[in-house]
């Protein structure tokens, strides 16, 4: 089976990435489940999230005079905070096109990082990812998921895993567009083929779990929801060859079990995280991911606290 990412690659972006980014911990979840269950914690990340991995990958391996003009991304808030993160190290201005339902406290952090935001609505900011480029910014585009180096820079992920949970058996991950399931599964499918890996989505937008039951890239209806760190319309053509490939299924969760899942991992293990980490969450507790020992990623925990406050309750 053909990766989109070698060993190679992740070894080299773990050496990129190490003078920025946390090594993470993988903690046990403090609660009875069908499983035992394993919180490997990217909300401890600088930015809050993961994003941090394959943004400072990617802008580590792109030549200095491309970075000079600047980078522009489109990211709903953690994305945007990698770069501006990373932009802000180099001393380069960071442009992130957002949607208009992007949450407060993602857009807030971005500005704290001296990025500049752009709220567009959903299909003109969708759009900028299928371009790679927005109307009026002459900037070198980095891409939130569909990037080999950004994918490189998430399965380092897998790496730590593997470290420190030699014994795995099964790991669910948020999906949004991809580059996080793909890259932590091009690692464990080379390292440790047994482990059972799935995307986990919320219903309110599954594209990969429709897309995989039709067989090709399916457009589902998107309904916003505090769950903003995953779910669109479609998956990318590329994307879905990989996942179809890499991934054993997509576990799609409801708001009621994601918001039950958040306060779960708040009452218990005392950390906050966001919707799309708690789908991994309420994926792995739901049972569909199998027995033994199962890492659920916790992709991040930027959340605007009054919604945190009101969905853990």
């Amino acid at each position: 089976m053909g990766m989109p990412v070698t060993l190679a690659q992740v070894e080299e972006a773990r050496r990129n990435i190490a003078p920025v980014i946390l090594r993470t911990p993988l903690v046990a979840l403090n609660a009875d489940a069908p499983a035992a269950i394993f919180l490997k914690l990217e909300n401890l990340q600088p930015i809050g999230s993961f994003k941090i991995r394959g943004a400072s990958n990617v802008m580590a391996r792109t030549p200095r005079e491309r970075l000079a003009r600047g980078v522009l991304t489109a990211s709903a808030g953690n994305m945007a905070q990698g770069v501006a993160f990373c932009a802000r190290r180099l001393g380069i201005p960071a442009t992130i096109i957002a949607p208009d339902t992007a949450p407060a406290t993602k857009l807030s952090a971005v500005a704290r990082l001296g990025g500049r935001v752009i709220l567009a609505p959903f299909a003109e900011w969708w759009r900028t990812f299928e371009t790679r480029a927005y109307p009026g910014v002459d900037a070198t585009f980095i891409h939130a998921f569909d990037d080999l180096d950004v994918m490189a820079g998430n399965g380092t992920i897998a790496l730590e895993l593997l470290e420190d949970q030699p014994g795995l058996d099964a790991a669910v991950i948020p999906w949004g567009g991809g580059g996080l399931s793909c890259g932590i599964a091009s690692v464990l499918r080379q390292l440790a083929p047994r482990i059972r890996i799935y995307a986990a989505e919320v219903d309110t937008a599954a594209p990969l779990h429709a897309s995989l039951a039709a067989g090709e890239p399916h457009t589902v209806d998107y309904q916003p929801s505090f769950v903003d760190g995953i779910g669109a319309k479609t998956v990318f053509p590329n994307m879905f060859e990989h996942a179809r490939k890499l991934l054993d299924g997509s576990i799609v969760v409801s708001l009621e079990e994601a918001a039950a899942a958040m306060k779960l991992v708040a009452e218990r293990n005392r950390a906050i995280v966001e919707g799309a980490a708690a789908c991994a969450v309420a994926a792995a507790l739901s049972g569909r991911a199998g027995d033994g020992k199962v890492a659920a990623i916790v992709s991040g925990g930027n959340i605007d606290l009054p919604k945190f406050a009101e969905l853990t309750r």
